[in-house]
């Protein structure tokens, strides 16, 4: 026998409840989630009651000061953000917004990245997009762009597979590097076996470096220092003030290495082909057309040679970043460029270089 269809129950799920639950689910409080929808806490927990008993589940564990996702109700929020996408998209296509890029952008970004990279040229790319706000959200842990409503994350690193996608828009060239000031109490090391013996500042969670010679082949090797730290700025000034070997990419030193305020030393081992500058952002097949200039812009801007390497080869041709002339050259000369690896579906480091 067929069950009655309770009236007050929707037989099904209209698209503003999936955008209630899932504005609930990314604030984790029905409060706020009814302020950014300009309805009242008692309209969404009702919603929310409604959208669970239709499904016959229950998608949020309800405490007097904490609302977290059930399992249910994780794996529900995964699929609607997909759906509400689409939603938007269409939409999009529709009103023909895919030809005029607009609205709010929200990006995810390594601080010193977006400091010395992405700010600088935000006027320019404002001045060719004036209907699109942006949102920028700086932070060099790792940040979950779907469960946060991120458009876009800039992502520096090896990226591991995920269902996101991602698109490489630049190279991440890194180099074992010191102070002057650190190098004339430490004589440079000549071997990899030789860095056991250096105090080596350290990013974040790593304990080991992640290097490439001459040749292309990887080593893997286990580093030790006194300074740690989850932040780009503070490792670069430990360096500069003499504190011990780094290993950093060329786009947060480059003028410092320009100047001889730092030094690269054992120039014929780089940083893994695997590390690259990447956007990421969620799979869809078509791209909101505010997500797809930004990414553009920003692939445009650097290149397949990035503008901060430029100068530091100049530096290194005419021999002013260090006093050691012939060894710079032969740095230059013997460094393969870094590998163009594909970006594909990934998640990875967010900001740690």
């Amino acid at each position: 026998m067929v069950e009655p269809v309770n009236p007050k129950v929707p037989n099904m799920t209209a698209i503003s409840d999936l955008e209630i639950f899932a504005r609930v689910a990314r604030t984790g409080n029905m409060s706020a989630a009814g302020r950014e929808m300009s309805l009242s806490p008692a309209v969404v927990s009702k919603r929310i009651s409604l959208l669970e008993e239709r499904l016959g589940a229950r998608l949020f564990q309800r405490t007097t000061r904490q609302l977290t996702l059930t399992e249910t109700g994780e794996g529900y929020f995964k699929r609607v953000v997909d759906i509400i996408a689409l939603f938007e998209e269409a939409e999009d296509f529709v009103s023909r917004r895919n030809t005029s890029p607009r609205g709010v952008l929200k990006v995810a970004a390594p601080t010193s990245f977006a400091r010395l990279h992405i700010s600088p040229h935000l006027p320019t790319f404002l001045e060719r997009y004036p209907d699109i706000e942006l949102d920028f959200q700086l932070n060099d842990d790792f940040v979950d762009i779907i469960r946060d409503g991120f458009d876009v994350a800039i992502r520096i690193g090896e990226l591991a597979d995920s269902s996101l996608v991602a698109r490489k828009i630049a190279t991440d060239d890194r180099v074992i590097c010191a102070s002057p000031k650190y190098l004339r109490d430490n004589p440079a090391p000549q071997t990899l076996a030789d860095l056991e013996r250096h105090n080596c500042l350290l990013a974040g969670a790593q304990d080991s470096w992640r290097l490439r010679d001459k040749d292309g082949k990887e080593h893997q090797i286990r580093v030790h220092g006194n300074i740690q730290s989850n932040s780009a700025d503070f490792i670069r000034e430990a360096l500069l003030l003499g504190l011990g070997l780094g290993f950093r990419s060329t786009w947060d030193i480059a003028p410092e290495l320009e100047r001889g305020d730092l030094q690269i030393v054992m120039p014929e081992y780089t940083g893994s082909s695997h590390f690259a500058v990447h956007a990421v952002y969620p799979c869809r097949e078509f791209l909101p057309a505010k997500v797809h200039v930004f990414v553009d812009y920003l692939s445009e801007l650097y290149g397949p040679d990035p503008y901060w390497n430029k100068g530091l080869k100049k530096s290194v041709k005419e021999g002013g970043n260090s006093s050691r002339k012939k060894k710079s050259d032969d740095r230059t000369s013997r460094r393969k460029p870094p590998s163009s690896a594909q970006a594909g579906p990934s998640r990875g480091l967010e900001g740690l270089a």
